[in-house]
């Protein structure tokens, strides 16, 4: 009997970890923002000629637009790994100088992080409508996320394989980086069956777009269409 006992309680015991262990695996959690400056490209200065009466001039012109259909963010992150209980109750927490993980942006504040996936063509469809890109065009979502090229990552407890969702890659010091599962910033697109979910990696303290060094870059779709607000991001961040 004592035996028996004894089993029963190892089993009892060994659900009740598993039951607590299932709510307890660290997911991306709300991130919070304590710096915030926003700039816009001065436009350049025009051009001119000034040709003789009579005569005929063929030519070519150029020029640079800044984008209203996308908008940037780069930056630093700094965290901690902890283990806390629901009513966020710390019994110990880890100070980290040097970490891996990702930083996420939705334009929702509420994400079914077991359920993400990798975002599909249809998925991103959606977002287009949504947010008035057309799909045909070099700056849609489909066609800056051009790639399906990326390192394996976790979300959670749910493994993203790599180079299985689509992908696209941030400048590094004013020059288009090559696609590589090894290249820093890489940004990937994920789903959660209702959200798209921008996903980028953290790379510590890496070169970036304008050769200071940053943790984490990303792009995220606007409408940029006059009469429409700002479209609200919310980010999330996952430290390991």
């Amino acid at each position: 009997m004592k035996d028996r006992y004894r089993a029963v309680k190892a089993v009892l015991f060994i659900l009740i970890f598993l039951a607590l262990f299932r709510y307890a695996i660290g997911q991306p959690t709300g991130a919070y923002i304590s710096y915030n400056h926003s700039e816009n490209k001065t436009p350049d200065p025009a051009d001119y000629l000034n040709t003789s009466g009579g005569t005929f001039t063929t030519m070519i012109i150029s020029g640079v637009t800044q984008n209203l259909r996308w908008k940037a963010y780069a930056g630093n992150v700094t965290g901690v790994l902890t283990l806390d209980d629901s009513g966020d109750y710390s019994i110990y927490q880890w100070e980290l100088a040097d970490f891996e993980g990702m930083v996420y942006a939705s334009r929702n504040d509420s994400i079914a992080w077991d359920n993400i996936e990798c975002a599909s063509p249809y998925n991103i469809t959606v977002e287009e409508t949504e947010m008035n890109h057309t799909t045909t065009k070099s700056d849609s979502i489909n066609n800056t996320f051009a790639y399906r090229t990326h390192k394996e990552f976790y979300v959670g407890s749910k493994i993203i394989e790599n180079s299985t969702c689509q992908s696209t890659f941030t400048w590094v010091n004013d020059t288009a980086q090559t696609p590589s599962e090894n290249a820093t910033f890489q940004e990937i697109l994920l789903h959660d069956g209702t959200n798209l979910v921008y996903a980028t990696t953290i790379d510590n303290d890496e070169l970036g777009f304008n050769t200071n060094e940053y943790d984490f870059q990303m792009i995220l779709a606007e409408k940029g269409v006059a009469g429409y607000p700002n479209t609200r991001y919310y980010f999330y961040i996952e430290v390991q």
